[in-house]
């Protein structure tokens, strides 16, 4: 899957973008039609250690998914956000299950 990753106000080294580019990538095993899947990486200036933020948006056929968390690393970020997307693709694919299921 290509994963279209932005860094906001700063050059993201390419060591983050292999590491988010392999956890998006394990999204396919869950969802097969994903068509595009975008990534912001921001820095927010503040005194607070929480300041990383990792946006995905993935467009799905009928849908798009979009998470967003704010954590100390990228990493981090992007391990919770992938985690959190891999529940949302489960819970789409169930739903188009059972509404196949109920038509025939």
């Amino acid at each position: 899957m290509k994963v279209n990753t932005q860094a906001v106000n700063f050059n993201a080294n390419p060591q983050l973008l292999e590491f988010i580019q392999k956890r998006m990538d394990k999204l396919e095993m869950y969802y097969d039609k994903v068509i595009q899947s975008e990534v912001y990486l921001k820095v927010e200036k503040s005194s607070n250690k929480l300041n990383k933020i990792f946006e995905a948006k993935i467009n799905v056929p009928g849908d798009c998914l979009v998470v967003k968390k704010q954590c100390k690393s990228f990493e981090e970020g992007a391990d919770i956000a992938v985690a959190s997307l891999e529940r949302q693709l489960k819970k789409r694919k169930e739903k188009l299950k059972e509404k196949f299921k109920n038509i025939s």
